[in-house]
This record gives C-alpha cells, sequence and structure tokens, in this order.
C-alpha cells in the first residue's frame, strides 16, 4: 500500500528475523508496538472461539458500523468512523456503546461530509486508525460482530487490520442484511433504511456509525426473535439455513 507507514518494509524484515515486538519498537515506538501487538493477540485468540453451538439466545455481540470516505478501500477510501454497542442475546446494552471519529489523514469527499456530517477538521482532530482500531478491538473482545449489509465493513475493517497489524480479521461477521432476505424474502430492497421501516423501528440519524448500529441492535432483536419462533436455536443452525443466500 503506498500509505503504509515509514520503515515497514524494514520492520517486516526484522519480524522475520526476530519477532515481533523488537521489530515494531524499532521502527514504530513503543505505544504503536502495544497495541499492535494487542490487537494481533486479539485476532490470534479469536480463532479459539468456539461459537457454532452456542444458543443464540446467550451469544455475546457487537453490532458495528462504519463511515467511510467512499466505497473501496483497496482504492484508498478510509475508515472516518467507528460506532458499536454490544448485546447479549436480545438484549442491547445501551451502557456499553463505542464511538470515535478517525482521522483518514487524505481530504473527505463533500459528498462524504454531506451524507455523515464528519468534516475535515473534524477528522483532522480525531485519533489516527491505529489509535481508534486498538479501541474497537479492545471494545469488541471476543464477541460475535453483526452489521447490515456487512460486506462493506468487512472490506474496510480487514483493510484496516492488514495496514495496521498485518492480520486478517478472524472475527466471524453476521449480516443483518443477509437475515433478512431469508426471515422475509418479499421484500423489493434490503437497506437499511427499508428493513428498518418494514419493521417499525424509527430513524434516528442515518450514516452516523453510533446510531446505525443502535438502530441495527434493534433490528437484530426482532430477528432474533423470529429466528426462535423457526426452531432455530444455535449459531450453526442458522448458518445451515442461510447457505443458501
Amino acid at each position: 500500500m503506498n500509505d503504509q507507514p515509514k520503515g515497514v518494509g524494514r520492520m517486516w524484515n526484522l519480524y522475520k528475523m526476530g519477532g515481533v515486538t523488537p521489530a515494531i519498537a524499532s521502527i514504530l515506538g513503543s505505544q504503536n508496538a502495544q497495541q499492535m501487538a494487542f490487537i494481533r493477540s486479539i485476532n490470534k485468540e479469536q480463532r479459539k472461539q468456539p461459537m457454532l453451538e452456542t444458543p443464540l439466545s446467550e451469544m455475546e455481540y457487537v453490532v458495528f458500523d462504519l463511515e467511510t470516505t467512499g466505497f473501496y478501500a483497496a482504492n484508498g477510501d478510509e475508515i472516518i468512523s467507528f460506532g458499536a454497542v454490544r448485546m447479549i442475546g436480545d438484549r442491547i446494552d445501551k451502557e456499553q456503546t463505542f464511538y470515535s471519529l478517525v482521522n483518514p489523514k487524505r481530504r473527505i469527499p463533500a459528498s462524504i461530509t454531506e451524507l455523515t456530517g464528519i468534516t475535515n477538521e473534524m477528522a483532522g482532530e480525531a485519533p489516527d486508525l491505529m489509535q481508534t482500531l486498538h479501541d474497537f478491538m479492545e471494545f469488541v473482545g471476543k464477541r460475535l460482530l453483526i452489521a447490515h449489509a456487512a460486506g462493506h465493513d468487512k472490506q474496510f475493517l480487514n483493510a484496516a487490520l492488514w495496514k495496521t497489524s498485518r492480520v486478517s480479521l478472524n472475527h466471524r461477521v453476521l449480516d443483518t442484511m443477509l437475515v433478512g432476505k431469508w426471515l422475509e424474502p418479499k421484500m423489493e430492497s434490503y437497506g437499511l433504511d427499508e428493513v428498518l421501516a418494514a419493521n417499525g423501528i424509527p430513524i434516528t440519524q442515518r450514516h452516523h456509525a453510533l446510531e446505525d448500529s443502535l438502530m441495527t441492535a434493534k433490528l437484530w432483536q426482532i430477528y432474533l426473535r423470529k429466528i426462535k419462533e423457526r426452531q432455530i436455536v444455535t449459531l450453526g443452525d442458522l448458518y445451515a439455513y442461510l447457505s443458501n443466500y
């Protein structure tokens, strides 16, 4: 990537020879080294999580949303905000939320500012990607991730993890759009606005990462109840039904 941290090539040569800590510390400094080590550790531990047999009613979730400068991480678009809320089963914990702007270190298009309300001045004062990603992953822990139209968010989260820490996302990501297509097959559109309206969920503030996360969490509450009515108990059971979508 063209916007890798300075010295990243040397860092990964050092990594091959001497391990993560001295390599990272020598290039990025101790704080970034600690943040990167934490992100790598969380990601590694996630591989050990046996989730498929866990009842959906007992599962811990983080419902999240990202706002970005555009649609394609591979073309240089960047994350400009993270939003998330924790759930246990169908209970939303509004005391456990996460929200942060991110400094994308590039200009935010006027169309994105109009859509999200995030200006270049606001983003310029925000933490950098490494800091915010560290804080977000700490908030997520080992929980299952949920997002609406999750392909977009997963693409950018993967790109951020690779850019900062040279890892890919190991967390499972459940897409409420996919669940909606299975539960409500006759809808014409499965955009967030349409599925919220179809399920009687008030729209508060769209394209704000935390507000979108909270609305998606309310959608997941409703979907969980519908899933339960179909005698589907575990995440593995649900994946089996979603496999055709």
